[in-house]
C-alpha cells in the first residue's frame, strides 16, 4: 500500500456545505432501487485471496511475484477473459530497477462502451509500520493490503462468465496494477516523494495497454477485505467523479451492506486512482477503509505490519464490497 495522507479537516470543510444535498439525493435514490445481479459468494472471494497468500508476499522481482502473477493470468482466461501483460522495467524509489507486469483481464474488449475495475496485486517489501521495529524490513503478506482487490475482481469476473443477465453492449477490464508499494519506507532517510508510489498505474496511464482507450469511469478496490472496515468516501473521488461515489454508496445501500459504507467523508489518498484520474483523464474512486479512531493507522491495524495476513480477513467485508459491485454493474 502506499503512504497516503489524509486531510481530514480539510476535506470536511470543503464538502460540509454540499453534504445534505448529496445524503437526501443518495436517499431517495435508495428508496426507488431493488438488488438486482447474482449473489456475490465471499467464500469464493476468500479462497482467491488465501491462493494469492499461498506464494509467499508478492514483493517486485520475486518469484512468489511472478508465479502469482501466472496464476492471475490463468484464473482470468479460465473466465473467458482477453488477457494483457503489460511489463515494463519501472525504478524505485531508491534506483532499484523494478520488473513491474500489469495485468489487464478484458470482457467483450472489442465494444466500445467500457467500465473498468482495478486494484494492485504487488506486496509491500517493507513492514515499516509495524510496531515492532525488527519488523520493520520484513515484507508484508498483504492479504489485505493487495490481494483482497484482486480477489473480490475475480470473483466478479467468475459471476460475469457465467451471468447471461449483464447488459451485453457493456465491456468490462480488470487491471491488477503493480509496483503500487515500493513507496519510501518510513525508515528511510530520503524524503517521501509520492510519486514513488503507484508506479504500475502511472506506467498505464501514460502507456495504456490499448491506444486510445476509453472507460466511462472506474472503480478503485483497495484494503477491501479487512476486520472492522468502513468505507468512508474518499476525498480525490469526490472531486473527480462525485456521481459515481453517490451511486456506489446507493448501491451500498440497496443491497444491505449501507454500514459498511457510512454517508461520511474520509480523506484525500494518494492511491492508484490519482493517475487513472490525473493522466488518463478517467472518471475514478476508491474504495478504501478508514478508521477514525484507530492508533497504528486509519487504514487499520493490520496496514503495513507483518499482521496482514489471512487471520485478519473478513467475508463479510469482501460481501459487502462485491454485492455493491454486483448492484452497480447489473444495473448498467
Amino acid at each position: 500500500m502506499i503512504s497516503k495522507m489524509l486531510h481530514i479537516c480539510a476535506l470536511a470543510a470543503l464538502m460540509a456545505a454540499c453534504g445534505g444535498a448529496q445524503q437526501k439525493a443518495t436517499t431517495d435514490a435508495t428508496a426507488k432501487a431493488e438488488p438486482v445481479g447474482p449473489v456475490f459468494s465471499a467464500d469464493s472471494a476468500f479462497a482467491y485471496c488465501q491462493a494469492q497468500c499461498d506464494f509467499g508476499p508478492r514483493t517486485m522481482n520475486s518469484q512468489a511475484h511472478e508465479r502469482c502473477a501466472q496464476w492471475i493470468v490463468g484464473k482470468m482466461e479460465q473466465f473467458g477473459l482477453h488477457v494483457t501483460e503489460q511489463r515494463a522495467t519501472l525504478t524505485g524509489y531508491d534506483g532499484t530497477r523494478l520488473l513491474s507486469n500489469n495485468i489487464i483481464g478484458s470482457w467483450r474488449p472489442d465494444l466500445t462502451d467500457r467500465i473498468m475495475f482495478c486494484a494492485h496485486w504487488d506486496s509491500r517489501p517493507w513492514a515499516d509500520n509495524d510496531p515492532d521495529p525488527d519488523n520493520w524490513r520484513k515484507p508484508v503478506l498483504a492479504a489485505n493490503d493487495g490481494a483482497s482487490g484482486v480477489a473480490v475482481m475475480l470473483e466478479l469476473a467468475r459471476l460475469i462468465s457465467s451471468d447471461t443477465t449483464l447488459n451485453p453492449q457493456l465491456g468490462i477490464d480488470f487491471i491488477c496494477f503493480d509496483a503500487e508499494d515500493w513507496g519510501t519506507p518510513q525508515w528511510s532517510d530520503e524524503p517521501d516523494d509520492s510519486r514513488s508510489w503507484a508506479l504500475g498505474a502511472q506506467h498505464w496511464a501514460d502507456h495504456p495497454h490499448r491506444d486510445g482507450y476509453r472507460a466511462r469511469y472506474a472503480i478503485l478496490l483497495d484494503m477491501v477485505g479487512g476486520q472492522g472496515a468502513r468505507f468512508y468516501r474518499e476525498g480525490f473521488s469526490l472531486r473527480y467523479a462525485p456521481e459515481l461515489v453517490s451511486r456506489v454508496w446507493a448501491a451500498a445501500q440497496t443491497v444491505g451492506f449501507g454500514g459498511y459504507f457510512p454517508q461520511k467523508d474520509g480523506g484525500y489518498i494518494t492511491d492508484d486512482h490519482g493517475p487513472v484520474n490525473e493522466v488518463a483523464h478517467i472518471p475514478c474512486i476508491d474504495i478504501i477503509p478508514y478508521y477514525p479512531d484507530c492508533d497504528e493507522s486509519s487504514f487499520g491495524p493490520t496496514w503495513h505490519t507483518v499482521l496482514d495476513d489471512m487471520q485478519h480477513i473478513d467475508r463479510t467485508t469482501l460481501q459487502a464490497v462485491g454485492q455493491t459491485l454486483v448492484q452497480v454493474l447489473w444495473s448498467e
